[in-house]
């Protein structure tokens, strides 16, 4: 879509933040109602400061990545490479808590888990390739501009299209497929590109925790052992807050590019 990588950063700041406070909530609310067990230490300014003291290193990461990309200085890719070795620097010189030990088993723990989520891409890839050829995406576009020239209805059928798609492929595949289809059509609308590709982006990233090709369930199911029907059960509270962020993104332009427009 021709956007900047700096730009959605950007714009997913505050979305960000909200879903992290709305998740909060949830957790809190849950832990209450399931009496589920909490810290019997009081709270205290002094731990706090403590706290943060011990991590400061730890807390630099975001910092680099952000800062980095939103600088200019390294491209996302670079950046995530950036951080890796910082966080091997910090785990190993610094704060000593991995071994060699600790990093072979966690090589072949990703391995296992790649593993996995490759299967579900290289699955998903037959889908999309069958969409690209039989030209659906752009028949879907047609489609919602015969139905109506509302913008707002134009971005409900966008959310739920994106929200149905991503249940059964990968996001890259959606991404790489839908994106150069769905561009033209918000711009039809007149929204701001940003705004348009933090939607998409955030609509697929929740279709990463929906059935039945959601990847972060098979990896959670990996790691903990525990059956994707009961993960997706207990993550229905957390999907119902992020759909409702969707949404507000998604009409509430100001509060998608207010920290743009701040950056500039």
């Amino acid at each position: 879509m021709g956007v900047s990588i700096a730009g959605l950063f950007a714009a997913g700041i505050i979305p960000g933040l909200l879903i992290c406070l709305l998740c909060m909530a949830v957790i809190a609310g849950l832990g209450r109602r399931l009496n589920l067990p909490k810290s019997k230490e009081r709270f205290s300014l002094l731990r706090i400061f403590w706290a943060f003291k011990s991590s400061f290193l730890a807390i630099l990461m975001p910092g680099i990545i952000l800062g980095g990309i939103l600088f200019g200085i390294v491209t996302p890719t670079e950046a995530a490479a950036i951080a890796v070795f910082y966080a091997l620097f910090i785990s190993v010189v610094v704060y000593r808590a991995l071994t060699f030990a600790d990093i072979v088993e966690m090589l072949i723990r990703t391995a296992r888990i790649t593993g996995i989520v490759f299967l579900i891409i290289a699955s998903a890839s037959i889908l999309s390739w069958w969409m690209t050829f039989m030209q659906i995406p752009q028949k879907i576009a047609a489609f919602f501009l015969f139905l109506s020239s509302n913008p707002k209805v134009i971005i409900a059928l966008i959310l739920a299209l994106l929200l149905a798609v991503g249940m059964f492929m990968d996001i890259n595949a959606a991404l790489i497929i839908l994106a150069p289809v769905l561009g033209p059509l918000t711009a039809t609308i007149g929204m701001n590109p940003v705004h348009a590709g933090i939607m998409i982006v955030l609509a697929l990233n929740i279709s990463l925790m929906t059935p039945p090709v959601g990847a972060c369930l098979f990896v959670m199911s990996s790691v903990t052992g525990e059956r994707i029907e009961r993960i997706s059960m207990s993550l229905i509270p957390f999907l119902i807050v992020e759909i409702g962020i969707l949404f507000l993104v998604a009409f509430w332009d100001d509060l998608t590019l207010l920290v743009p427009r701040l950056l500039m």
